[in-house]
């Protein structure tokens, strides 16, 4: 079974964005320039004026803005 970490990387390469809703609420985007894929389960997110390190596994669900 893949792991959220591996969906999401793969998802990134692919698609360049992703959004992702953490277990407590928060809506955070990932783009390919902002985003590190560091020691499995933990993602950086250098956002504007924050620095996110997110555990995968907290990660409720994961969306990709699609044009229709």
């Amino acid at each position: 079974m893949t792991s959220t970490y591996q969906r999401l990387e793969d998802g990134l390469e692919e698609k360049g964005e992703i959004m992702v809703k953490l277990a407590g609420g928060e809506e955070l985007e990932l783009h390919t320039h902002n985003v590190e894929f560091e020691e499995e389960p933990y993602i950086r997110i250098d956002a504007d004026d924050q620095v996110h390190w997110v555990d995968a596994s907290k990660i409720a669900h994961y969306w990709i803005h699609e044009e229709l």
